[in-house]
C-alpha cells in the first residue's frame, strides 16, 4: 500500500508509522517528496488490510498498489527514473545508443568495434564474454579473457561497457571488469541471478524473455529492485510468435505500455528483434518514435567473419548511417542524444 502523509507531517511521524509496518513483518518504504512524505508497505495483503494506518492523524490517504509489481510501478513512483551509465544517464530527456559486437572474439575486433561506436556517437559499448548459445557447438565466448579485452576497449575509448551475466556465481568476477550487467532473455526468470545482481549497485539491463509477458518482465525487475538495486533498465528485444520472416517479432507496443505502467527506463534491441541487418535502422527509428529511452545494437568491424550474429550486425558505414538517420527522430521526440 501507499501512504501519503499530510503536508505538516514530520519525519518523526513517518518513522512511527514505519515502525508499525516493520513490526507487522512487512517491508517499509520511506519516500520523502518536495511537498509530501510518502510511505510504502509491502508484503502479505491480509496483514496490510488490518494495519490501523488510517487512525494516525498525520495520514492524508492510504491506497493499495493494484499491480503485482509494486516498487517498479507508476503507482509507487510517478516520475521517470534515470540510471547512470558511466558519466551519462539512461532515461529522462536523452536517447542513448549502446553498441558493439555480439561476442568479443579477439583484441583487434573489440578495439576496432569500440572505435566505431565512439567515433559515431555511441554512449556505451556492448559485447559478450560469456555466450549462452542454443547449440553447444557454437562459439561460447572468451570468458574472463573477453572481460579483460572489454575493459581494455572501454578504457581506451572512454566509454562504459556492458556484458551479459549468465550465472549468479560469476557476479563478482564479471563485476570487476564492466560498468553494467546485462541479464539476457534466457535468464530473465533466473531468480537466483536476479537476486544476485540486485545485491550490487551496478546498472542492470534486463532483457525481456522471448516468450515472456510484460507483467513477467516487470516482475523480474521487481526481484532486482527488491534486493536494493534500483538501477534497472528494461530492454525490449523481440518475442517469439508464429511469424518466421524475422528472427523475432519486435514488440514496440510493450515499450509504450511499460512506460505507462512503470517508472523504469526502457530501451530497444532492434538487432535481436529482427535478426536482419537491413531492418535494424528502421526499427531503431520506430523505437525513438514510440518513446524508448535508447537502443542497444550489434556493431562489428567486419560482420562477414563474425563468430556470432553477423547477419544482424552493422558495419561502420551502416552504423554511421543509422546514427545520422536517428537524429531527426530524436529531435522530433523532444530528446537529445546521450
Amino acid at each position: 500500500m501507499i501512504i501519503v502523509l499530510k503536508s505538516k507531517a514530520t519525519e518523526a511521524d513517518a518513522q512511527e508509522i514505519l515502525s508499525v509496518i516493520k513490526d507487522a513483518g512487512l517491508k517499509p518504504l520511506y519516500m520523502p517528496g518536495v511537498e509530501r512524505i510518502v510511505l510504502g508497505a509491502l508484503g502479505d495483503e491480509r496483514i496490510l488490510a488490518n494495519l490501523p494506518i488510517n487512525a494516525y492523524s498525520c495520514v492524508e490517504s492510504v491506497k493499495p498498489i493494484l499491480t503485482s509489481y509494486k516498487q517498479v510501478s507508476r503507482e509507487m513512483q510517478s516520475h521517470d527514473s534515470q540510471v547512470q551509465f558511466g558519466d551519462k544517464m539512461i532515461g529522462g530527456g536523452s536517447f542513448c545508443v549502446i553498441a558493439g559486437p555480439c561476442a568479443i572474439e579477439n583484441e583487434e575486433q573489440i578495439l576496432a568495434s569500440a572505435a566505431i561506436v565512439k567515433r559515431h556517437g555511441g554512449m556505451g559499448l556492448r559485447g559478450g564474454a560469456y555466450k549462452p548459445r542454443s547449440s553447444p557447438y557454437s562459439f561460447q565466448g572468451l570468458e574472463e579473457e573477453g572481460l579483460k579485452l572489454m575493459q581494455q576497449a572501454s578504457q581506451e575509448y572512454g566509454i562504459p561497457c556492458v556484458t551479459e551475466i549468465i550465472d549468479a556465481s560469476l557476479v563478482d568476477k564479471v563485476g570487476e571488469y564492466i560498468d553494467a550487467f546485462q541479464v539476457g532473455a534466457r535468464n530473465m526468470q533466473n531468480f537466483r541471478l536476479l537476486k544476485a545482481v540486485g545485491q550490487t549497485q551496478k546498472p542492470i539491463i534486463l532483457k525481456r524473455g522471448m516468450s515472456a509477458t510484460i507483467e513477467e518482465v516487470l516482475l523480474a525487475a521487481e526481484y532486482i529492485f527488491n534486493e536494493g538495486n534500483q538501477n534497472i533498465v528494461i530492454c525490449e528485444r523481440g518475442i517469439r510468435t508464429f511469424e518466421n520472416a524475422t528472427r523475432n517479432t519486435l514488440d514496440l507496443n510493450a515499450v509504450a505500455y511499460i512506460k505507462m505502467k512503470s517508472h523504469l527506463p526502457v530501451i530497444v534491441d532492434p538487432s535481436h528483434g529482427t535478426g536482419i541487418r537491413e531492418l535494424v535502422t528502421p526499427m531503431a527509428k520506430a523505437a525513438v518514435a514510440c518513446g524508448a529511452d535508447g537502443i542497444i545494437v550489434e556493431v562489428h568491424n567486419n560482420p562477414q567473419v563474425a563468430l556470432s550474429d553477423g547477419m544482424q550486425s552493422l558495419d561502420e558505414q551502416d552504423f554511421e548511417k543509422m546514427m545520422k538517420g536517428l537524429m531527426p527522430f530524436i529531435k522530433a521526440a523532444g530528446k537529445v542524444l546521450a
